[in-house]
């Protein structure tokens, strides 16, 4: 559909012919009349409209005010700032911020309609499609929120036994035969992926060496103050937040481990996206525009942090959103550095691309850990889950260039290349791995 998808400013009036249109007694001839009304109506219509899907019987949204759910993170920002900046009046639809205090409340207002879309981890999406983490639910990933900007937070009394990178926490964990607590966000979620695989690239196995439990987001900074765990990987800012605090260093970035990750993604369930397509359009385009708002200056990005730092939203000070978010690190132990690798909204359409590889990768962590038990057809699944013609739309309307592949290479810390060509190997390569 590309350019046909329009914002609010251009309305058609098209005839639509459906069941409950016609009378009992409607001979075929009327019917065939009917129908060649409306195509002999359509072929007036300015042919960058007349692309529209007569399914849909219009381009405008079937839903006007979208509920989007949030967690606390700096990576909700682009939905925030989409309704803030009022991207979203422009494509005819109103987005409703609705903050949520867990993963697992988010998985359970969407499974039952309480949300229309979400703020999501994206193996969270992909952890209800296969009954992973809830009740098995068709699911829809519509886009890609943000590239990087989570990290791996050490406590302070690990890193004054020496313990401050992977390769440090990997031999105290080894000579120190004591219990050893990590905490991630979800089981099927991107922080617990992300923490698996930095833990395993060392030699640890993150299911027989040491614990691991579930904790939201923003109680990480809290939990990790009272000691009930040595590190634990969440979203920004409450990596930034421990160091702030005094209480914590950064162990690892999570582009550390995969340069240019997906993180967020805007997801629903499959049947809203097929009752509400053009809804799901505008939502997408309303945020791709609200990305690149983010990512086009740094007066921008300070002004998001303004906003997004606010009760309503993150809920902390201005300055532990602002530095990470401007590339400006710091570890907690004296070491500062600018990473050109940082949050990303848009980065030219690259940050908000539904790459089916990039799903893929998900299901082969699934895999290796065990939550998956047989390879499932990865490629097909990704292509059921990921929207991508539904994305390309809303790119042509909000002028988001497009990679040239729906597939890419990725390289992760350990040197393994992922390219989503023959999966089920993929899954099986690993010397650290359940079972």
């Amino acid at each position: 559909m590309s350019d046909a998808f329009k914002p609010k400013s251009i309305e058609t009036k098209n005839i639509i012919v459906t069941g409950a249109d016609l009378t009992p007694d409607l001979s075929r001839r009327r019917l065939i009349q009917a129908v060649g009304a409306a195509v002999t109506t359509a072929s007036m219509i300015p042919q960058t409209l007349r692309n529209v899907a007569w399914a849909a019987g219009s381009d405008a949204p079937e839903k006007k005010e979208v509920r989007i759910g949030f967690i606390p993170l700096t990576d909700c920002a682009s939905v925030v700032m989409a309704a803030v900046n009022k991207f979203d009046e422009k494509y005819g639809i109103k987005i409703i911020p609705t903050k949520e205090a867990s993963w697992a409340s988010v998985r359970d207002k969407l499974v039952n309609g309480e949300l229309d879309m979400a703020h999501v981890l994206y193996g969270l999406i992909y952890g209800l499609q296969m009954g992973l983490s809830g009740p098995k639910t068709n699911m829809a990933l519509l886009m890609t929120l943000n590239h990087n900007g989570q990290a791996i937070t050490l406590s302070k009394k690990l890193a004054e036994k020496g313990a401050v990178d992977g390769e440090s926490v990997a031999k105290l964990i080894k000579t120190d035969k004591r219990e050893f607590t990590f905490a991630h966000t979800f089981p099927t979620g991107t922080h617990a992926m992300w923490l698996y695989y930095w833990l395993a690239t060392y030699g640890v196995d993150p299911f027989k060496e040491v614990k691991t439990i579930t904790v939201p987001p923003p109680q990480m900074v809290a939990n990790m103050r009272v000691g009930n765990m040595d590190g634990y990987c969440v979203g920004e800012p409450w990596g930034h937040r421990a160091i702030i605090d005094g209480i914590g260093i950064t162990g690892a970035t999570t582009q550390d481990i995969w340069k240019d990750h997906p993180e967020k993604v805007l997801g629903t369930r499959d049947e809203f996206v097929q009752q509400n397509p053009n809804t799901c359009r505008a939502v997408v385009s309303a945020i791709l525009e609200a990305g690149r708002w983010i990512d086009s200056g740094l007066m921008n990005k300070r002004k998001m942090a303004e906003v997004v730092s606010a009760p309503a939203y993150v809920n902390t000070s201005t300055d532990a959103i602002n530095e990470r978010i401007l590339g400006r690190y710091q570890n907690g132990l004296g070491k500062t550095w600018d990473d050109p690798n940082h949050m990303k909204f848009y980065n030219e359409g690259l940050a908000t691309f539904p790459y089916l590889s990039d799903g893929m990768w998900f299901l082969t962590q699934h895999k290796r850990w065990g939550l998956l038990k047989t390879d499932p057809d990865y490629l097909a699944v990704a292509k059921q889950v990921n929207k991508i013609a539904l994305y390309k739309d809303a790119a042509a309307a909000s002028k988001t260039p497009l990679p040239k592949s729906d597939m890419r290479t990725s390289k992760f810390i350990d040197g393994t290349v992922w390219d989503g060509k023959d999966p089920a190997k993929y899954a099986a390569s690993f010397k650290i791995r359940a079972g």
